[in-house]
Protein backbone atom coordinates (compact mmCIF):
# COMPACT_ATOMS: atom_id res chain seq x y z
CA UNK A 1 0.00 0.00 0.00
CA UNK A 2 1.42 3.39 -0.96
CA UNK A 3 -0.13 5.42 1.85
CA UNK A 4 -0.79 5.12 5.57
CA UNK A 5 -4.18 5.98 6.99
CA UNK A 6 -4.22 9.24 8.91
CA UNK A 7 -7.86 9.13 10.11
CA UNK A 8 -9.47 6.98 12.76
CA UNK A 9 -12.74 5.09 12.31
CA UNK A 10 -14.93 7.76 13.95
CA UNK A 11 -13.58 10.53 11.74
CA UNK A 12 -13.94 8.33 8.67
CA UNK A 13 -17.61 7.63 9.44
CA UNK A 14 -18.26 11.32 10.09
CA UNK A 15 -16.62 12.33 6.81
CA UNK A 16 -18.69 9.81 4.85
CA UNK A 17 -21.93 10.99 6.46
CA UNK A 18 -21.11 14.68 6.08
CA UNK A 19 -19.97 14.20 2.49
CA UNK A 20 -23.16 12.37 1.55
CA UNK A 21 -25.14 15.16 3.20
CA UNK A 22 -23.22 17.79 1.21
CA UNK A 23 -23.97 15.96 -2.05
CA UNK A 24 -27.66 15.80 -1.17
CA UNK A 25 -27.81 19.44 -0.09
CA UNK A 26 -25.87 20.59 -3.13
CA UNK A 27 -28.37 19.14 -5.56
CA UNK A 28 -31.61 19.59 -3.58
CA UNK A 29 -31.04 23.13 -2.36
CA UNK A 30 -29.04 24.59 -5.24
CA UNK A 31 -30.12 22.33 -8.09
CA UNK A 32 -27.82 21.56 -10.98
CA UNK A 33 -26.29 25.02 -10.95
CA UNK A 34 -22.54 25.68 -10.73
CA UNK A 35 -22.90 26.27 -6.98
CA UNK A 36 -24.79 23.01 -6.58
CA UNK A 37 -22.09 21.13 -8.44
CA UNK A 38 -19.40 22.80 -6.31
CA UNK A 39 -21.08 21.81 -3.04
CA UNK A 40 -21.72 18.28 -4.33
CA UNK A 41 -18.13 17.97 -5.53
CA UNK A 42 -16.77 18.90 -2.14
CA UNK A 43 -19.07 16.29 -0.64
CA UNK A 44 -17.71 13.65 -3.00
CA UNK A 45 -14.16 14.50 -1.90
CA UNK A 46 -15.25 14.07 1.73
CA UNK A 47 -16.83 10.69 1.00
CA UNK A 48 -13.75 9.48 -0.88
CA UNK A 49 -11.29 10.53 1.81
CA UNK A 50 -13.50 8.88 4.41
CA UNK A 51 -13.69 5.64 2.46
CA UNK A 52 -9.95 5.51 1.83
CA UNK A 53 -8.93 6.71 5.29
CA UNK A 54 -6.31 9.12 4.01
CA UNK A 55 -6.62 12.88 3.70
CA UNK A 56 -3.85 14.60 1.71
CA UNK A 57 -4.59 17.98 3.30
CA UNK A 58 -4.17 16.49 6.78
CA UNK A 59 -0.89 14.90 5.72
CA UNK A 60 0.41 18.21 4.35
CA UNK A 61 -0.11 19.97 7.69
CA UNK A 62 1.75 17.22 9.54
CA UNK A 63 -0.91 14.82 10.84
CA UNK A 64 0.73 11.56 11.83
CA UNK A 65 -0.50 8.18 10.54
CA UNK A 66 -2.92 6.21 12.71
CA UNK A 67 -1.33 3.32 14.59
CA UNK A 68 -2.27 -0.06 13.17
CA UNK A 69 -3.65 1.52 10.00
Amino acid sequence: MWYRKNMGPKERALRIAAGAGAVAIGFTQFGFTPLGWLVAGSGVVGVLTGMVGFCPACAMVGRKPVEGG
